[in-house]
């Protein structure tokens, strides 16, 4: 084996979350998928739009994923969901990511694939529009993410395990960059190196970290940062 060779197998590989991990979801796309999808739990479910609301909040918290949810308790199609909810014209323009974070991707050595409970073509069209497609060596959406015909996105760890082994990548050679808690904690069940992006978490007063201490660091997270630059010192 050459010294390059060697070299690529010690690199890490990094799985990157896409919202509130690449870029700034909260400064207005979360407010618009949230939107989105309660439009649609209203119109589908025949409910208020506060009911509508308080559902997709309650699925998001409980299950990881609003979606997961309904397709369990009401019988709704992911595809069509997906499609419905993440049209989002001129989501173009709602994008923010800081130069030195996208300089600081480019420029990141080994390999890299983007790990998302977003649907696939939602996450391609962001990807563009942040000129990060070149970046990465695949992209796994969240219609990746079954097993056994079921739907399992983040924090599965049935699902992680069968994504780690259909790419076949080692998992003590990944890092997961993730800006959630729950499924930074399910890939060090696996023996995964976890990384917590915590730049955005103050911009997003109703997500899943809300009221959780950004100073400290559970036992699952090997380091936070809130710059991908500081990614560049890891070992």
């Amino acid at each position: 084996m050459s010294l390059r060779a060697v070299a690529d197998r010690m690199k890490p590989i990094w799985l990157f979350d896409l919202d509130n991990t690449l870029h700034d979801a909260s400064h207005a796309v979360f407010g618009r998928l949230n939107g989105s999808m309660t439009d649609y739990i209203e119109q589908h479910l025949g409910v208020s739009r506060p009911e509508a609301d308080a559902l997709r909040l309650h699925y998001w918290r409980r299950y990881g994923a609003t979606l997961l949810g309904l397709e369990r308790h009401h019988g709704i199609r992911a595809a069509h969901f997906l499609a419905q909810t993440h049209t989002l014209p001129g989501l173009e323009a709602d994008l923010r990511m800081r130069p030195a974070d996208r300089a600081a991707l480019q420029r990141l050595p080994g390999r890299k694939f983007l790990l998302t409970n977003a649907p696939a073509e939602y996450a391609k069209r962001v990807l563009t529009a942040l000129d990060l497609a070149s970046c990465f060596e695949g992209v796994i959406a969240i219609e990746d993410m079954r097993v056994f015909g079921e739907l399992r996105p983040k924090p599965d760890v049935r699902s992680l395990r069968v994504i780690l082994a259909r790419l076949r990548l080692p998992a003590h050679r990944c890092v997961l960059v993730e800006d959630t808690l729950a499924n930074l904690k399910s890939a060090r069940r696996l023996q995964l190196r976890t990384v917590w992006m915590q730049r955005y978490l103050r911009h997003n007063p109703h997500g899943p970290e809300a009221g959780i201490p950004l100073h400290g660091r559970p036992r699952w997270v090997c380091a936070r940062i809130r710059a991908l630059r500081s990614l560049h010192a890891w070992p």
